[in-house]
């Protein structure tokens, strides 16, 4: 008897379908193809804070260590070592930080191209589900990939130049390993445990909430678990668990002996700590974004598969897992002020997939009438979901957030030119936004929001604004201050009498002030700094600003860098 039979739960399973290379092609290549159409839109736009990874990148394979800059302390100002590992085999390479692709910039070619590559083993991992889970399986992963590629939130945040494609790869990584493991109604096996522990630590030194993806596997199991195995689920968990622990391990202590610190230095400045009220309530956040309706629609259709006995229907709910891991780590997290939901990637991709599969059950089992009801939904959900997906494009397009090259310029050159201007002397800069900067400045910059900075990080975890305005005027001194009207405000520092220290060069059109110590400064050096930033640091800024979604030369180094 076999396995299946002994289960009254599960439904005799049908026969595999074959898919060839043909298959594979249309499954993979179409929603990749729509993803990279998608991602056209928003030009050569990548977000500042992934040059803070690249600035790492380049210490990295420079030999300057895991630095902000060459010289500066050694912090962990990355949460991504698994990304900035890709990165930087790229930049060995010689395809990533060297130059331009044919005329675009590999600084931007290189982060998309190796984003698109992983997205497309999403897609694949697509097809490895629905080959065992449904009858057409090229169809529904088309489908589930085409509406994937429609999410304005998957496509931006994958193209940012973050890490955001390979933490979604990991997720359905190991939904399609889960899925393919228990679909013939038996345990994952050891062979898939290891598989799911070497994933859950990619996604853990991905991003520091895909740490949730390693309950994944227990959670399945408990899942499945009955009584006569359950010898047979304590080897396949503790496989897991070992494989997961061995690289993340390893990871961590390395982490304490460079840095000395449990945590990367991000989440101590970031202050990430236990979910409260508002973030349990974050999960509404997604299903605002794609339309109540739809939503509802969606986890109709899932509900109903999931509760009608069919072949697909425990693979459907070992797919439910990953999907609840990747809805729970968005609620963990604290709220992100760069919009269009860059925590929610991972989301996108697994629930498609799922009502997806879900809808290839289910449809085929109703009568004509019911087919059209489901039919006519389906269309009026996506009137008000498209609408919405649009006014998204149309946001990131017109103001995409914080693009590297608005901080190159206004935070790097910029300062490069203020600092020629008063010649020689061991200039600092302080300043809120340094993606962009690290790569440009020839300026130590001094990170206000702590990211690339322990002693500042540690000031944001104890809330200490007070400490923090005393590090700055009193430690650090900087000869230069660029900051916006947020972090003024955050900071104190636009209420501090201290600022009296300093002479203002001038404010932009959007808020963001320069100023330089006034001790720096010899006869007519504010004039000229002032006579500089009219003639050449603002216009420049203008001129980026007024083409967010392009790039910035071929290369951002430093001078005598």
């Amino acid at each position: 008897m076999t396995q299946v039979a002994e289960r009254p739960d599960v439904a005799p399973a049908e026969p595999v379908p074959r898919v060839g290379l043909a298959g594979l092609a249309v499954a993979v290549g179409v929603p990749t193809l729509l993803v990279g159409l998608h991602a056209l839109l928003y030009g050569r736009w990548i977000v500042d804070d992934a040059a803070i990874t690249f600035a790492y990148v380049r210490s990295i394979t420079t030999g300057a260590g895991p630095v902000l800059q060459p010289g500066a302390e050694v912090v962990e100002g990355y949460s991504n070592p698994a990304w900035l590992a890709l990165l930087a085999v790229g930049r060995v390479l010689g395809l990533f930080d060297h130059g331009a692709w044919f005329g675009v910039p590999d600084y931007v070619a290189f982060p998309k191209l190796l984003a698109l590559v992983l997205v497309a083993g999403v897609f694949a991992c697509f097809l490895a589900v629905t080959t065992v889970l449904c009858r057409r399986p090229v169809a529904v992963a088309v489908v589930a990939g085409a509406v994937t590629a429609a999410v304005p939130s998957f496509v931006v945040w994958t193209m940012s130049g973050l890490e955001n494609s390979l933490l979604a790869l990991c997720a359905t990584a190991i939904a399609a390993v889960l899925v393919r493991a228990t679909a013939g109604g038996g345990l994952p096996n050891v062979r898939s445990a290891v598989w799911c522990g070497l994933l859950a630590a990619v996604a853990a030194l991905t991003r520091p909430d895909g740490l949730i993806y390693a309950v994944a596997l227990p959670l399945t199991v408990l899942l499945l678990l009955r009584r006569a195995e359950l010898g047979h689920a304590v080897r396949v968990v503790v496989t897991g668990t070992v494989a997961f622990a061995v690289p993340a391990g390893a990871y961590l202590a390395w982490r304490l002996a460079t840095f000395g610190e449990w945590l990367p230095n991000t989440a101590l400045a970031k202050s990430q700590g236990l979910p409260g009220p508002p973030e349990l309530a974050r999960p509404g956040e997604i299903v605002s974004y794609v339309g109540w309706l739809a939503a509802v629609l969606g986890a109709v259709v899932v509900g109903v598969a999931v509760l009608r006995p069919s072949p697909s229907r425990r693979g459907l709910v070992v797919l439910l897992v990953p999907l609840a891991l990747a809805v729970a780590a968005f609620g963990v997290l604290e709220g992100d002020w760069m919009g269009q939901l860059r925590f929610a990637t991972p989301v996108w991709a697994l629930g498609a997939l799922a009502v997806s599969v879900a809808a290839a059950e289910v449809l085929p089992g109703l009568p004509v009438r019911g087919r059209v009801v489901v039919a006519v939904l389906a269309v009026v959900a996506a009137v008000p979901t498209g609408a919405a997906f649009l006014d998204g494009v149309r946001s990131v397009r017109s103001a995409p957030t914080a693009p590297l090259c608005v901080v190159a310029q206004n935070t790097g050159l910029a300062f490069n030119g203020y600092s020629a201007v008063l010649g020689d002397g061991d200039h600092v800069l302080l300043a809120p936004d340094i993606g962009g900067a690290a790569l440009a400045s020839a300026l130590p910059i001094v990170d206000l929001v702590g990211l690339a900075d322990s002693r500042i990080a540690r000031f944001w975890k104890a809330g200490d604004t007070a400490g923090l305005r005393d590090h700055v005027f009193d430690e650090v001194r900087p000869t230069f201050i660029t900051i916006n009207p947020d972090w003024a405000r955050l900071t104190g520092l636009a209420d501090d009498p201290r600022t009296a220290a300093y002479a203002e060069i001038g404010t932009s059109p959007s808020g963001v002030t320069d100023l330089v110590r006034l001790d720096a400064l010899g006869p007519g050096d504010l004039e000229a700094l002032r006579a500089y930033r009219g003639t050449t640091a603002l216009p420049a800024d203008l001129a980026v600003r007024g083409a967010p979604r392009g790039s910035c030369g071929d290369a951002l180094v430093a001078p005598g860098r």
